[in-house]
């Protein structure tokens, strides 16, 4: 092995644990040195938003980021991972086709968006702003740390993908998300110092471990539409969803971080969101979703798809946490060692 190959294996977090027989296969294919074809036993009958599902995706999917140590970075086009990676992205795929409303049109769908509900009994941001505990405020960063680690990086894919205005628009937002040409004050960057703030571990892929599949299915959305063509358009949808939303939650996950004293650069990567996902959310409006859609119209229903898919999965995290902590227990997987 040259010097170069063998630094290429070393970087990246560890592998992560398997958690059933799907991820456990992919596990076993990237610690070997070469890997026969992987074949899709077992995930026709796997629960789409399940853990074993969703890690075994995150686990293929992590091979277009900063990939595992020990695992050369050849292996992330490998032929033979690739009927597999494909049969969970279609069984996911299809339950998030099934499961969000049909025939909504994207004016319809960010409508609803653009106005915060009334009843705050399901928003996680408005418990942590009135109730959350700093135990509660470290969970939630663990978790979002999945995708805040490396903001803006999933998204960026869908820039070559487009022309005109929706790629000048969304160029715009995205030199934002990386810190307007200043590495310090990258988003990932500011994440990684609200961490630290928290007294977290700001190693990339450090928490994977200890994410239920909730959390993982999320970045898995963002991945899985990031990496098809096909699926621009469900990209498009999903990023103007989050900066629809963003300004609000983050006004009062910034509350949370101020009334907990959790540290000023806890505190800042919310406030800063406040602003710029405001900004945001009308140049992804108007130009990125209002370009994308002048220049190839019948794209409209999937990006409907992918506002409405983010909905979905962000229901689902918020269950998730908040019905651990109406119980009184952790919202993270107890994984020894992964917190």
């Amino acid at each position: 092995m040259t010097a170069l190959a063998d630094r290429a294996t070393r970087t990246g977090p560890p592998l992560p644990l398997a958690r059933g027989p799907l991820s456990a296969r992919v596990r076993a294919a990237l610690a070997a040195p070469a890997a026969t074809v992987l074949d899709t036993a077992g995930v026709a009958a796997a629960d789409p938003y399940g853990e074993d599902l969703h890690l075994a995706l995150h686990t293929l999917h992590e091979l277009h980021y900063r990939g595992f140590a020990g695992v050369p970075d050849e292996r992330e086009w490998d032929p033979a991972l690739m009927p597999l990676r494909q049969a969970l992205e279609e069984r996911f795929l299809g339950a998030l086709r099934a499961d969000v409303p049909v025939g909504r049109t994207v004016d319809e769908t960010f409508a609803e968006l653009l106005v915060e509900p009334a009843d705050h009994t399901g928003s996680v941001a408005y418990h942590l702003e009135h109730a959350g505990t700093c135990e509660q405020l470290r969970e939630y960063a663990i978790l979002r740390s999945l995708y805040h680690l490396k903001e803006g990086d999933p998204h960026t894919w869908v820039i070559p993908r487009l022309t005109g205005r929706a790629k000048a628009g969304m160029v715009a937002v995205q030199y934002d998300e990386y810190g307007a040409g200043r590495a310090e004050d990258m988003h990932a960057r500011l994440f990684a110092g609200l961490m630290n703030d928290l007294g977290l571990e700001t190693r990339y892929g450090h928490y994977v471990d200890a994410a239920p599949a909730p959390a993982l299915a999320l970045v898995n959305m963002m991945t899985l539409f990031g990496l098809r063509r096909s699926l621009r358009g469900a990209l498009v949808g999903h990023f103007a969803g989050v900066e629809v939303t963003s300004s609000p939650s983050s006004r009062r996950i910034a509350a949370a971080m101020r009334r907990t004293g959790a540290g000023p650069a806890a505190e800042r990567f919310y406030t800063e969101h406040v602003e710029a996902d405001a900004v945001h959310e009308q140049v992804v409006r108007r130009e990125v979703i209002g370009g994308l859609l002048a220049e190839e119209p019948h794209l409209a229903a999937d990006v409907a798809l992918g506002a409405e898919a983010t909905v979905l999965l962000e229901d689902h995290l918020a269950a998730h946490l908040l019905g651990a902590w109406h119980e009184g227990r952790s919202a993270l997987r107890d994984v020894p060692g992964a917190r």
